[in-house]
């Protein structure tokens, strides 16, 4: 399939009035990774990505991971956590593109991606989120 002629090459993923929005944990050790959409007044927030990735800990556990202020309520997702601070969590990377953006529960409402501290001894984690305001 090609694009009608003049189209531009790469289509944009986001309305046209919307405007982007990211956020970043940045790396964290032994601490809640944690990256935001802030509440924007009169805006509603749409994530449309979400990633994490990190290493183990002294000892292993499972921690619960949770994107919350969604239409819907809240999501969760598990991350089990290895014995070992140079090895890799399971899964080694998150990554979830959602095919249809998700809405805030409501217009003015932050949207939170929150990743759990890892545990002791944990020297890697870092948590992202992407999406858009309209």
């Amino acid at each position: 399939m090609s694009l009608p002629s003049g189209a531009p090459d790469v289509l944009p993923i986001y309305p046209a009035f919307a405007t982007a929005a990211a956020a970043t944990s940045g790396v964290v050790a032994a601490a809640s990774a944690v990256a935001a959409m802030p509440a924007v007044a009169g805006k509603t927030n749409y994530v449309t990505n979400i990633e994490f990735s990190g290493l183990g800990a002294t000892g292993a556990s499972v921690v619960t991971a949770t994107l919350t202020g969604l239409l819907g309520g809240t999501r969760s997702y598990s991350i089990s956590v290895p014995a070992g601070a140079t090895l890799q969590t399971t899964p080694p990377t998150i990554f979830l593109n959602f095919a249809v953006p998700i809405a805030a529960s409501a217009p003015n409402t932050a949207i939170t991606w929150t990743v759990p501290s890892l545990g002791a001894g944990n020297t890697f984690s870092i948590a992202n989120i992407s999406g858009f305001v309209v």
